[in-house]
């Protein structure tokens, strides 16, 4: 299969200031809690067609936050991503599908040293020139997955009955991409 069209072969650098990695979960059974991380990477490795082609992310799990420094120190402990033992979250892509807008790239996601595989629904949003010349791509995704399935179990049994943390966490990725500069 062919790329998307404006992309060029080579590794295409990670823009953070331009990109966002979040989550939402369930909260007590009646509202969502989102957040982002806000020490992330990424490298977009472009081949010559998608199957040769990677996608790769390293998460520092210590760059949580949801708005609430209680919670965020809450879950950055040892009931949830342990930061101390487990530094990293990543995803490597194992595959990459789709034409036009619409793409699945298939990876594996690490979690507190789980591996799982998920499939990234992906949406890619095209290329431009910056006014400074440099040429951009973008994409955004979502998955969704089960956190104790990454041995995230914490929870707290609610008085009316269910729990207090949802078990199925939705991810989203806003990512830009710069391209490698010509030789």
């Amino acid at each position: 299969m062919s790329i998307p069209s404006g992309l060029t072969a080579g590794t295409w650098a990670f823009d953070p200031s331009h990109s966002e990695i979040g989550f939402s979960v369930r909260h007590a059974g009646i509202s969502k809690v989102r957040g982002s991380f806000t020490d992330t990477d990424a490298a977009l490795q472009v081949g010559p067609s998608l199957e040769d082609s990677k996608v790769t992310a390293t998460i520092k799990t210590a760059s949580f936050s949801s708005g609430d420094e209680n919670r965020d120190g809450h879950v950055r402990g040892a009931d949830f991503f342990d930061v101390e033992q487990f530094p990293e979250m990543t995803f490597v892509s194992t595959s990459v599908t789709g034409a036009g807008e619409t793409y699945e790239i298939q990876g594996d996601l690490t979690i507190r040293g789980i591996t799982k595989p998920v499939v990234l629904d992906t949406e890619f949003n095209g290329v431009a020139v910056d006014p400074f010349g440099a040429t951009r791509a973008g994409i955004s995704g979502s998955t969704t997955i089960s956190r104790k399935e990454f041995g995230l179990t914490w929870n707290a049994a609610l008085e009316a009955g269910g729990v207090l943390v949802g078990d199925k966490v939705t991810i989203t990725v806003d990512a830009a991409f710069v391209a490698p500069v010509a030789a």
